[in-house]
């Protein structure tokens, strides 16, 4: 690289851009799991980017989210399940799986969280 920035100091590096990590957990959790899917692989292979290494980034990301306490704490121990799985060579297709269920399940419980308010 001819210039020394915040996106060639993430791509030497091997860590997911902020805005790359921004539109991955939109993903999750507005697209269906197949869009999602096909969109995180895709951004994988472009970056050249481990599951590790988005996971690492997701998990700082959900916490300056504003989440429900009991949705906020089952997704980062999903997270955590996912990182141990992953550690113990686990696949990382199959863990991306989990990412996304992880994350659908997230969904589920905030539009469960806000009837509850509405009624």
């Amino acid at each position: 690289f001819d210039q020394v920035s915040e996106y060639t100091v993430y791509k030497c590096t091997g860590h997911p851009q902020k805005s790359d990590i921004a539109s991955l957990v939109n993903w999750a959790l507005n697209e269906d799991f197949s869009t999602a899917y096909k969109n995180i692989q895709e951004l994988k292979t472009a970056e050249g980017l481990s599951l590790q290494d988005i996971l690492t980034e997701v998990h700082n990301y959900v916490h300056r989210l504003v989440l429900p306490s009991k949705v906020k704490i089952m997704l980062l121990m999903k997270m955590a399940e996912l990182e141990s799985r992953l550690m113990g060579g686990s696949s990382e297709k199959i863990q991306l799986g989990g990412f996304l269920a992880a994350f659908q399940k997230t969904r589920e419980m905030i539009k469960e969280e806000e009837a509850k308010m509405e009624s």
